[in-house]
């Protein structure tokens, strides 16, 4: 069950019912805010850019699959392509350094 939910400052509310029991909290709330839920919010801060480089470089802007199956899909195959690119950059850049420490190696003279 949700306990909490964290926003932003344009949050309007929700059409959940009554039964279900939740606290709300939006960007620049003051009161109410104990330190556990100020380090989830600086948390979401931290995964928004992300969310936003998924979006617009991994095509998750638009979604062309059916339903809340291709919902979930779309999200993974998003975020398996970021992980994919973070591992490329990672294998490009450990592969030029591994380059470039073997030609500064000094060569061995043969007598």
């Amino acid at each position: 069950e949700i306990g909490r939910i964290l926003a932003d400052a344009g949050y309007r509310g929700h059409n959940a019912p009554q039964s279900h029991k939740f606290r709300v909290f939006t960007a620049g709330q003051k009161r109410r805010v104990t330190p556990a839920i100020k380090r989830q919010m600086r948390r979401r801060s931290a995964v928004e850019p992300v969310i936003g480089h998924i979006k617009s470089e991994h095509r998750m802007g638009r979604n062309y699959l059916a339903g809340r199956q291709g919902d979930a899909l779309n999200a993974i195959l998003a975020a398996a392509g970021y992980n994919f690119s973070l591992l490329l950059r990672w294998l490009k850049d450990f592969l030029s350094l591994l380059i470039a420490l073997l030609q500064l190696r000094p060569k061995s003279v043969a007598a």
